[in-house]
């Protein structure tokens, strides 16, 4: 095999193309266009409350204390509701209150999920929209 290297004489033009350059430029243009690539988000649409001016002072609404014990039992700011029931017959009367009461719902660290599930599912289905968990913290042991 023979390789040309020249005679070092100068008399001859190089014809090749310096790629180089052309390669430093395709480079920072790929760069710029990650760069200015918007990320792809996951959002999670929220009917979030708007501010009104009649509203400055909101009343406070009533707030339920609802606790389910481990055996099932559910409580009514600390008075045993004897059935299913009476306890949506409550459900029924608070939802229909203007503004509508807080359900503060304690669950018995102990209690099972279903029993927890059907208080959920019947202040949901009566039209309560104000449910919220407290003694979270008994669950972090």
């Amino acid at each position: 095999m023979a390789m040309n290297v020249g005679d070092g004489g100068g008399d001859e033009d190089m014809m090749d193309i310096n790629t180089t350059p052309l390669i430093d430029v395709l480079l920072v243009l790929l760069v710029m266009l990650i760069i200015t690539i918007p990320l792809q988000t996951h959002a999670v649409k929220m009917d979030m409350p708007q501010p009104s001016a009649a509203t400055e002072n909101p009343p406070e609404p009533n707030i339920i204390q609802l606790e389910v014990d481990f055996d099932g039992t559910v409580f009514w700011n600390g008075n045993a509701v004897p059935t299913t029931v009476d306890l949506e017959e409550r459900l029924a009367s608070a939802a229909k209150l203007v503004p509508q009461p807080e359900i503060y719902l304690r669950p018995n660290r102990l209690v099972e999920y279903d029993y927890v599930a059907k208080v959920l599912s019947a202040a949901r289905r009566l039209g309560l929209t104000r449910i919220g968990f407290v003694g979270n913290e008994q669950y972090m042991e």
